[in-house]
């Protein structure tokens, strides 16, 4: 997360608590370490956020401090509030972790909407163990156009070790894939992320090769996986 948001999340946090907040109750919804929370705590009270308290105590944000609210109206409240049930669906966790930061945000502004549901089958959650690698990582490495190394079986169960530049995921309702260039098979295919059970980030990137990529992904698969593994 970068500290830009983190120092809303921390805002937003403290406007919902109705006690101090401790760095480490911080530090753990955050991901981060209590050393960080000091940092950003101190960044934001010198833009003068009222935050009041102290480490070891807890800390709390002065009564009246509002952020601006969000402009959208009822169905785009709507729309947003079914978007973000359903990425639910993705297995994806760290988004939707930031899912339910984001609907915390819009109930704190316009109230809750219990009859609202969305369900949440879909996609298979993150879970290394049953071989579903994180999606967080997968993304991470498509936008740094970082090369990845991965153990992956297909659907006879054949396992290959592959290196590929990864370029696009793609959020089918049952699975994730992850389209990528492989350089064994010299050509672009699809992985399901519940296959891969194994993938590590190499110190090698394809830095300025994605949009290509993508282009020729785009061009001949049109977003159909017809060439898994």
């Amino acid at each position: 997360m970068r500290k830009s948001s983190r120092l809303f999340e921390i805002i937003q946090i403290l406007r919902a608590a109705g006690r101090p907040v401790t760095a480490a109750d911080l530090a753990g919804h955050l991901e981060v370490t209590k050393r960080t929370i000091y940092r950003d705590v101190a960044a934001l009270q010198a833009m003068r956020t009222p935050i009041e308290g102290e480490p070891g105590i807890g800390y709390v944000l002065r009564r009246g401090y509002n952020l601006p609210p969000l402009n959208f109206d009822s169905e785009e409240i709507v729309a947003l509030r079914v978007g973000l049930s359903m990425l639910a669906r993705t297995g994806d966790s760290a988004l939707q972790r930031a899912a339910t930061r984001i609907s915390r945000k819009i109930d704190d502004l316009n109230g809750s909407s219990d009859w609202l549901q969305i369900a949440p089958w879909g996609a298979p959650k993150d879970d290394p163990a049953l071989g579903c690698v994180s999606k967080a990582l997968l993304r991470d490495a498509v936008v740094a156009e970082r090369k990845l190394e991965l153990t992956y079986r297909d659907g006879s169960d054949v396992e290959t070790v592959r290196i590929v530049r990864p370029i696009g995921v793609i959020y089918h309702l049952d699975c994730v894939m992850l389209a990528a260039w492989c350089e064994l098979r010299q050509a672009i295919r699809h992985f399901r992320a519940d296959r891969i059970y194994r993938c590590a980030p190499l110190d090698e990137y394809f830095t300025g090769q994605g949009a290509t990529l993508r282009a020729l992904w785009m061009e001949h698969d049109e977003l159909l996986p017809a060439s898994p593994g």
